[in-house]
């Protein structure tokens, strides 16, 4: 890069007389030239010096040899002063930092090699020239100084910065103060590079993501108490599953203390087992307003996470590297708690469809039933029919009984009334009634005395007749003739 191509130090093309009084006139550039010297260069430098010091100074004296920079014994003798290797650097640093102190560049990264001391060097250059460039470690990386992107090889950047000459190569440099990507911005860029490197780590892979379970009694939410989000969730919750508890963790969702809020809500989720879901919930924004859930920190530590991690960041066209690692991602806060109810919502669908269907069963049953109760009972008579059938009928047994009865008792009687009659005619009692007696002995059961041989004097006997019975005493037996 030639130094008269460096619009502060143009060389002019003559250096006109100065009166006191009179504003010294600008330096015009001299036309350009890429073959030019270092002494010419040196020369156009000193000579903007110190026409800057006589336009700040127009009332000084004629500047001596040596503020020209010119050796005294070389004006003495007409002969060039020999420059030390440090004096010409420690000129070229006095002169070129402080007018360039403050300087956007913008370039084509080449030559990139972060040192093991933490700074990064490379080179930028364009379709001619090219410049070394440096960011010490204080500010490699830095928040303060932008996104942590990675810079590397071929990327257009823009770099702030101050110019800077390293005397230990005779070179000049810029000493970088910021870099940002041209093209997508420096938040994009950081945002692929992490989203690549995690990738290539598999913790975007389908296989390491778990499955939610499928009936959650318990929610946890890690999102801002007082957004928008939580109370659109809360809607949604309460409209389809009132029987889940919510647990609210409180976390700031934006700005540079979010992410490390975000993952301590995680973690205490987790540790104190606060849901069987963890949610983490934000409304939409900018990329900027969405940044702390592309940190990288939290992206491992959602991986990492025991419990099931659902993200609901954003709107739908929103992405964000907590999308990737989580095990669920939902377009919108509004959609997590949709999906994380989804199977109540079928289950409960479930079961009205199967109750109409069981109520529409039973109500057939039913019918069925009583078609086939009425055909039964066409068929089958009247209990009381039957009854007083068989109450005829036991009428009609009961008549032919007695009428049995009857007759058998009469037959019975006709045949003791002719028993009767026979015995009577053999009774004696029908002898007595002719006027016969019956005798027996009083002594000896009544022992029938059948001949007078059989009684014997003073014997006692009791004769029976008719009307009645005597006692006699035998007064003689006599003996028969």
């Amino acid at each position: 890069m030639d130094w008269k191509d460096l619009p502060l130090f143009s060389a002019p093309s003559s250096e006109p007389a100065e009166t006191p009084g009179t504003p010294t006139p600008e330096p015009k550039a001299a036309p350009e030239s890429k073959s030019a010297e270092p002494d010419s260069v040196l020369g156009a430098l000193e000579r903007v010096r110190r026409a800057a010091k006589r336009k700040a100074e127009p009332e000084a004296a004629p500047a001596s040899a040596t503020e020209k920079g010119e050796d005294p014994e070389q004006e003495a003798s007409g002969h060039e002063r020999a420059w030390t290797v440090t004096e010409l650097t420690s000129r070229i640093r006095g002169i070129l930092e402080p007018s360039l102190s403050q300087i956007w560049v913008q370039g084509e990264v080449s030559n990139c090699r972060p040192a093991a001391s933490g700074h990064l060097y490379f080179t930028l250059k364009d379709s001619e020239n090219q410049i070394s460039v440096v960011q010490f470690r204080s500010r490699y990386g830095s928040r303060s100084s932008g996104p942590s992107f990675q810079v590397k090889d071929g990327m257009q950047v823009l770099c702030r910065g101050k110019i800077s000459v390293y005397g230990s190569r005779g070179q000049y440099q810029v000493v970088a103060d910021q870099i940002e990507p041209l093209g997508a911005g420096a938040l994009q860029v950081a945002y692929e590079q992490l989203k690549a490197r995690l990738a290539s780590e598999g913790l975007f892979a389908a296989e390491r993501k778990r499955p939610l379970p499928a009936y959650p009694l318990r929610l946890a939410i890690v999102t801002s108490p007082t957004g928008a989000a939580l109370q659109d969730m809360l809607t949604v919750l309460k409209r389809r599953a009132p029987h889940v508890s919510v647990v609210v963790v409180p976390a700031l969702m934006q700005g540079e203390q979010a992410p490390a809020q975000i993952l301590r809500g995680l973690q205490r989720a987790n540790q104190e087992d606060l849901g069987d879901i963890i949610v983490v919930a934000r409304g939409g924004g900018s990329i900027e307003d969405l940044w702390a859930f592309n940190d990288e920190a939290l992206a491992r530590a959602i991986a990492a996470s025991p419990k099931p991690v659902v993200s609901a960041v954003g709107h739908e066209v929103d992405f964000t590297i907590g999308d990737f690692v989580a095990d669920l991602r939902a377009p919108t806060p509004s959609a997590a708690a949709e999906i994380v109810t989804a199977r109540w919502v079928d289950l409960g669908r479930q079961l009205t469809d199967t109750r109409y269907r069981l109520r529409q069963w039973v109500d057939r049953k039913i019918q069925d039933q009583r078609r086939s109760l009425q055909l039964i009972s066409a068929r089958l008579k009247s209990p009381k029919d039957r009854l007083r059938e068989r109450s005829q009928r036991l009428d009609e047994l009961f008549s032919r009984l007695e009428r049995g009865i009857g007759v058998a008792l009469d037959q019975r009687r006709s045949k003791l009334i002719r028993y009767s009659a026979q015995l009577d005619a053999l009774s004696p009692l029908r002898v007595l009634d002719r006027g016969y007696s019956i005798v027996r002995d009083s002594g000896q059961e009544g022992r029938v005395i059948r001949t007078a041989q059989d009684a014997r004097a003073s014997q006692r006997l009791e004769i029976t007749f008719k009307d009645g019975a005597v006692q006699v005493r035998v007064a003689e037996a006599e003996s028969p003739v």
